[in-house]
């Protein structure tokens, strides 16, 4: 009999552990992975069985100093002071960087870019010091961090206003902090030091033939990206408020050193790398794939500028290239009417060997056209239509999206404006998107549109995210929905079924929920709120 219980025993600690271990899972980049699937498949807790109002809802609030338009990161087993904690990560618009246990809510680190040194005073950006309201009252880090968790830091782009005497300059810098401590890692002069670029180009805002990077003009808005040893940043133009360009510049990871600069319309005007946020999509073979915003084009002429197109950058050492492209036919009109590329960002299909475009490469803009495009040859311009790409699908998601679609089992979802959120089906054997909806929401949302996210048990179990911010504009509260992956008419639980227990903080736009390890983070004003399962 004791040998029997002190097996039973001795099984239950390793059911326990094999357990523990299976359901967690890391999430350090926007939308997942560098494909930017905006997919969990390793989420073992969260079922379409088990989310629903009674057994489902918030268990947290995080409260923060600023607004939260990054996505949370999340890594799990995290040792702070001889502990393991389960960490989540939230960077706002205050210039702060936080690290949360995710499941007690205890505030574990927590890092200012802002205060005074000596004689300066270190402020956020007003923003009406850029002279737009995209962004309010304040700019700080807009952009979502990314984590190597490999040498254990997080990469962070700040923006800052800084004065002495009457003397106001306006800095961005890529902060590397440690994940364990929030320690700043000043080895060498390159961390934290003012981003600074002078490139060759006579377009809007040069002088005598070169081109200054102008951190006030200059928005960071898309996610940072880790690949290849660099961490990429990019960025567009705050309310496209002239001159600015779309900048894309890399940086070592293991040094902070400036690795690289593109600019993608050196010789005229604007070219924004925008996304909603998300960030430059990465293949197995580490190109980089870049929407670009409206802006003068003329590549197809031998030129250097890409607005309102789709850039594969390669990177070689210091030297950046546009390798391969592809822009609509109708470019000029895009341009034009303010139907930016780059409102969406790129969402890489899973690559398909022994077909015949086994790397595919999928594009949603302002327009509402759906583009797939083939990786390996992206088609350059055809000014007589995108017959040159694998399928073109003329406003098939309407008025277009401000964020990234996500993409589960051959499924792919995307919120537009003024629409439901719809289900789209990819056909792996014809390669080609059918040209029909599979299932939508019965809600309809307003500007901006959601951004979703899947978690699902491998192939099984999908559950479709989303932060509803229709009210940002009026302080409203934000609200999580959840939606059966395989039939969106079927909504699983919404925050405003119980809002005494459950009601979000008040939401902002372009917000993305993180799910991970049975939780589900959603940024708000000064405050993350944390859903799971109650029991």
């Amino acid at each position: 009999m004791t040998r029997w219980l002190v097996f039973i025993a001795v099984a239950l600690s390793l059911l326990i552990s094999f357990l523990s271990a299976t359901g967690q899972v890391a999430v350090t980049t926007y939308h997942n992975d560098n494909y930017r699937s905006g997919v969990n498949a390793q989420e073992t807790r969260l079922t379409p069985s088990t989310v629903n109002e009674v057994q489902f809802g918030k268990r947290l609030v995080l409260p923060v100093e600023g607004y939260v338009y990054a996505q949370p990161l999340y890594v799990p087993g995290v040792t702070i002071n001889g502990v393991s904690h389960n960490v989540v990560y939230i960077a706002t618009e205050h210039d702060q960087v936080y690290a949360f246990d995710a499941n007690y809510g205890s505030l574990l680190w927590q890092k200012s870019f802002i205060g005074t040194a000596g004689r300066r005073r270190i402020e956020t950006v007003p923003n009406q010091d850029v002279n737009c309201t995209d962004l309010v009252p304040e700019i700080g880090i807009t952009s979502t961090p990314v984590i190597d968790l490999g040498s254990k830091q997080i990469y962070v782009v700040a923006e800052t206003k800084e004065i002495i005497g009457l003397n106001t300059i306006y800095y961005q810098r890529l902060h590397v902090l440690d994940i364990r401590t929030g320690t700043e890692n000043l080895m060498g002069p390159y961390f934290a030091a003012p981003i600074t670029a002078r490139t060759l180009g006579t377009g809007a805002g040069s002088i005598n033939g070169y081109l200054t990077f102008n951190p006030r003009l200059q928005i960071q808005r898309s996610a940072l990206t880790l690949a290849n040893g660099n961490v990429f940043v990019g960025w567009a133009g705050h309310c496209d408020n002239p001159p600015y360009h779309g900048y894309l510049m890399g940086f070592n990871a293991a040094t902070a050193r400036p690795s690289g600069v593109l600019v993608t319309t050196p010789n005229t005007y604007d070219g924004g790398i925008w996304m909603g946020g998300a960030g430059p999509a990465v293949d197995s073979a580490g190109s980089l794939y870049v929407p670009t915003g409206n802006g003068f084009f003329d590549a197809n002429i031998g030129g250097a500028d890409y607005g309102d197109s789709i850039i594969r950058v390669s990177w070689n050492g210091s030297f950046a290239t546009v390798s391969d492209y592809f822009t609509p036919w109708n470019q000029a009109i895009l341009n034009y009417v303010d139907q930016d590329v780059a409102s969406g960002g790129a969402l890489l299909l899973p690559d398909q060997p022994g077909t015949p475009y086994p790397h595919l490469l999928l594009q949603i803009g302002k327009a509402g056209t759906i583009d797939l495009v083939n990786r390996d040859n992206m088609g350059h311009y055809n000014p007589s239509g995108d017959t040159q790409i694998v399928q073109t699908l003329p406003q098939a998601a309407l008025w277009g999206i401000w964020g990234a679609p996500a993409m589960w089992n051959n499924t792919i979802y995307f919120g537009s404006f003024d629409a439901p959120l719809r289900a789209m089906v990819y056909d792996p054997v014809a390669q080609q998107i059918v040209n029909a909806y599979a299932s939508a929401t019965p809600e309809t949302f307003a500007y901006p549109g959601e951004i979703p996210s899947v978690s699902a048990n491998g192939s099984s179990n999908g559950i479709v995210w989303i932060i509803e911010t229709d009210n940002f504009q009026n302080n409203g509260s934000a609200i999580l929905r959840a939606y059966d992956a395989t039939n969106l008419a079927k909504e699983l639980y919404n925050s405003t079924l119980n809002p005494a227990r459950d009601q979000a903080g008040p939401t902002v736009k372009f917000t993305v929920p993180t799910i991970a390890d049975g939780m589900v983070f959603v940024g708000a004003q000064n405050e993350v709120d944390v859903y799971g399962l109650l029991q």
